[in-house]
């Protein structure tokens, strides 16, 4: 599904709650509004961690020059070193920050429900605190009522700790459920074939 159809069919708010890692997500109408203040901060910390891991990739496609006989030239070498190292320091720092704000992102979206795009359309939609899933499946269901609906269909925990399961009828669709403690926090349904950018 493309974003402007599902945008005109008025169940989706018109403005964006992100546009982190070039996916666009939207609540459901009458959902969490857009926040300016963490959809700019989210903007600086992606900009921050592109511009220094850009930076550190050039370093590394350059050869390292070698120091010189000289003690000015060891020192040389030594400060380029230094210098080196900071940015790959940053530069891991940076990525790391940027990971928080992704985690951050994705628990909102799941808490409010809505639906994300990317670059080849609808990407995933996290359903309302009171939907169900076919077999019954929603937010508060018990951990154990999850198993039973699903362990038989190819139930298994994602690499992000999520159980995921195929979704009948839909070819690349998974069911993805977040768990806490023993009950089922969310439902969604996303395409892990689609990027966001």
């Amino acid at each position: 599904m493309a974003k402007d159809a599902a945008l005109t069919g008025g169940k989706l708010a018109s403005a964006p709650t992100s546009n982190l890692d070039g996916c666009t997500d939207f609540s459901y109408t009458g959902g969490p509004a857009p926040d300016p203040a963490r959809m700019k901060a989210e903007a600086d910390v992606e900009a921050k961690a592109k511009d220094l891991n850009k930076k550190a990739d050039e370093l590394e496609a350059d050869p390292e020059p070698k120091p010189g006989a000289s003690a000015e030239g060891s020192a040389k070498a030594a400060e380029k070193s230094a210098k080196d190292a900071r940015l790959f320091a940053d530069a891991a720092l940076a990525t790391a920050d940027l990971a928080g704000k992704r985690e951050e992102r994705d628990k909102a979206f799941v808490a409010a429900g809505g639906a994300s795009f990317g670059k080849d359309g609808l990407r995933e939609l996290a359903a309302p605190s009171d939907a169900k899933t076919a077999e019954g499946i929603g937010a508060g269901s018990s951990l154990a009522e999850l198993k039973t609906a699903y362990d038989a269909k190819g139930m298994k925990a994602g690499s992000n700790g999520r159980f995921q399961v195929p979704v009948d009828g839909k070819p690349d669709w998974i069911y993805e459920f977040t768990v806490n403690g023993e009950k089922v926090g969310s439902v969604s349904m996303i395409n892990p074939k689609s990027k966001c950018s």
